[in-house]
């Protein structure tokens, strides 16, 4: 027979079972908290505001790279980290004839924080210059444009 003298009741908070109820919701508000902050501190540059507007117009895009093929443009791009310059040597088999300057838009493939437009000059025949800040590792798009066409490459950046 026990005796109630013998047993000595412990505080709740030194229960281990107590602690192990209590683990699993403090878990999951500290993981809701986490989870906030990064959603509120992260920018998802995927969505924006005009999707409508870009809708309608994908139509006029399309006709724009359908012209550049037209013409069999192509394009080498080079990057000098250096000297922060890029330049561009345009190719046509057509009678293509070379503006004067093309808006030139660098897109980073997961970071649109990144992304730079650089107007850029005619130099030589066939080769454009600009000045642009230097690029971070990794892929990039790249929109060359002028009025009427536009010309999509592919820049990989190793540093």
């Amino acid at each position: 027979m026990l005796n109630d003298d013998s047993q000595q009741v412990l505080p709740w908070y030194k229960e281990y079972y107590v602690w192990f109820i209590i683990f699993f919701p403090l878990l999951a508000v500290i993981g809701g908290i986490v989870t906030t902050i990064l959603a509120v501190q992260s920018n998802d540059g995927l969505v924006v505001d005009d999707y409508y507007k870009q809708g309608l117009e994908i139509n006029r895009t399309l006709e724009r790279d359908q012209i550049a093929l037209d013409y069999n443009l192509d394009a080498d791009i080079q990057f000098d980290q250096e000297l922060e310059e890029v330049s561009i040597e345009m190719t046509s088999t057509s009678g293509f004839v070379y503006p004067k300057n093309l808006s030139v838009t660098f897109l980073h493939a997961t970071r649109s924080g990144l992304d730079e437009e650089v107007n850029m000059l005619l130099t030589q025949e066939n080769i454009y210059r600009g000045n642009l800040s230097v690029l971070e590792a990794g892929k990039w798009y790249v929109h060359i444009q002028y009025d009427n066409w536009r010309l999509i490459k592919t820049l990989t950046v190793d540093l």
